[in-house]
């Protein structure tokens, strides 16, 4: 029955919103009674936090953390998830956002505990990016990106495209920030630099 709640909780919250589902519509949805949900969910709030620990943080696992770890580098990695989130988007001919960035829209400023489980979530998918390019540094594999820089970026551009391809319902533009990752890195000062390089480089074909 917990799991069902949450079923149902994570839909919700990710198609219309927080605020914009009732209880009386969760638990219609459900099947349950109030009291059956307040025995798992006393509040609101505390199936909303048990999506996000649960549900979003596990989402972004499956689709970012486990791939990256397996990649034989970051970059391809990285690269494959967006390729294959776009892929996925344009064969289901719509896109609803990222539920963890649609919860961090929603909700950041509304509660403090809210706003905590939703940067303890990206903390710990900028962290396994990071660690990542630490590994590939340690076995030879990565020259001088500064990981932290690496992942920040990367969890920053995916953001961005899928908040923008929920806009305007065309996953194109992950490809389009994809190639941008690709085409230019930020310089170290912050300034525009005067040379541009590829922050996910290319495999050289040999």
């Amino acid at each position: 029955m917990r799991r069902r709640v949450l079923d149902v909780a994570e839909v919700s919250f990710q198609a219309r919103g927080y605020h914009a589902s009732s209880l009386g519509d969760l638990m219609a949805a459900a099947g349950i009674t109030g009291g059956a949900l307040h025995h798992h969910f006393p509040t609101k709030k505390a199936l909303a936090l048990a999506v996000i620990e649960e549900r979003v943080a596990a989402a972004v696992e499956e689709t970012w953390i486990i791939p990256v770890r397996a990649a034989p580098l970051a970059r391809e990695g990285v690269r494959a998830v967006f390729e294959a989130v776009a892929a996925e988007l344009e064969q289901q001919g719509y896109v609803r956002g990222c539920p963890l960035n649609n919860l961090a829209h929603e909700l950041s400023l509304a509660d403090d505990d809210f706003r905590m489980a939703l940067a303890n979530v990206f903390a710990g998918w900028r962290q396994a990016i990071a660690d990542k390019v630490r590994d590939d540094q340690e076995a030879g594999r990565e020259g001088g990106t500064d990981p932290d820089r690496f992942a920040a970026l990367t969890v920053a551009a995916y953001s961005g495209a899928m908040s923008m391809a929920k806009t305007t319902q065309d996953a194109g533009v992950l490809r389009e920030c994809l190639e941008g990752l690709e085409r230019v890195e930020p310089s170290r000062s912050g300034l525009p630099g005067k040379r541009r390089r590829r922050v996910l480089q290319r495999p050289t074909i040999r």
